[in-house]
């Protein structure tokens, strides 16, 4: 018989939000693999317990080379037990390759649930819950992460996104250009830690603040694009919808009739609103 692999979450923050099975899995699995070795003892002293298992590094850079190996241990009937630094595997961590190479080879796998910066941060953003998308670490280059921003600026679910504390003025700043200064958000610093901080308001406002520094693990909520009606669409408004599908590929053709079904206005109403950027200097 095959094996099975646990995915367990593991505290975001606070060490009392440790789920109860953690501590047995740790106790009992034939292989712990961890994307840091060092955090792990430290949480399995907090949690005043001894891994009976082999204990290995798993992370990114040696994530590829290692699955096959932890695969054919499942194989041939090992229980292991995935932990990341925080939070779920596989969740902008470690986990998604040993998952689909395990399940291509009917390895059960199941999952202790556990603390999520995802969802904790959606429950306290105070921005809609009901459809949501999770769209983890923005690219590094700026050009790259102005690129998917704009993609993102018509969707209609609440964002959320993973950020690096000395990146976050120039991302909040490239969203406030790309879904609107007004647009609200929510920045949740250190959650569930000492420090914890939801910053609520404006992406304009938020960047304003970012730009003076700011410290910890950073999760950002953005509200969903708004819907608009026929009178609510400004030209300017009309243009930017046409640019971002222009950016993503699409003639300018088809992206001034998409936007007008999408705004409820005639073509002409929008081609006109284009004519009169280009006449002005907008791009």
């Amino acid at each position: 018989m095959t094996g099975t692999l646990v995915l367990a979450g593991t505290p975001i923050g606070d060490i009392s939000d440790a789920p109860p099975r953690l501590a047995q899995e740790l106790a009992g699995a034939d292989v712990v693999a961890a994307e840091d070795t060092r955090r792990l003892r430290r949480l399995t002293q907090a949690l005043g317990v001894t891994p009976k298992g082999r204990v290995v590094s798993y992370f990114e850079g040696n994530e590829a080379a290692r699955t096959p190996e932890l695969v054919e241990e499942l194989v041939g009937g090992a229980r292991l037990l995935l932990v990341t630094d925080a939070g779920m595997p596989s969740v902008s961590d470690p986990g998604y390759r040993l998952v689909a190479a395990a399940v291509e080879r009917g390895v059960r796998v199941t999952a202790v649930p556990g603390p999520s910066a995802v969802l904790t941060a959606l429950a306290l953003s105070g921005l809609p819950v009901d459809r949501f998308c999770f769209e983890g670490f923005l690219p590094r280059k700026a050009g790259e992460r102005v690129a998917r921003l704009r993609e993102a600026a018509e969707e209609r679910r609440t964002l959320v996104y993973f950020e690096a504390p000395h990146r976050l003025d120039a991302t909040l700043a490239a969203m406030a250009e790309a879904f609107g200064a007004e647009r609200p958000a929510a920045v949740c610093r250190e959650l569930t830690k000492t420090y914890e901080e939801v910053r609520r308001g404006p992406l304009g406002e938020l960047a304003a603040w970012a730009a003076e520094g700011v410290r910890g693990e950073i999760t950002v909520v953005v509200q969903g694009a708004p819907e608009r009606g026929a009178e609510e669409a400004s030209g300017e408004e009309l243009v930017r919808r046409v640019r971002v599908r222009e950016e993503a590929g699409e003639r300018r053709k088809e992206a001034i009739a998409a936007v007008a079904v999408e705004a409820g206005v005639p073509k002409r109403v929008v081609f006109d609103a284009v004519v009169a950027a280009k006449k002005a200097g907008s791009p």
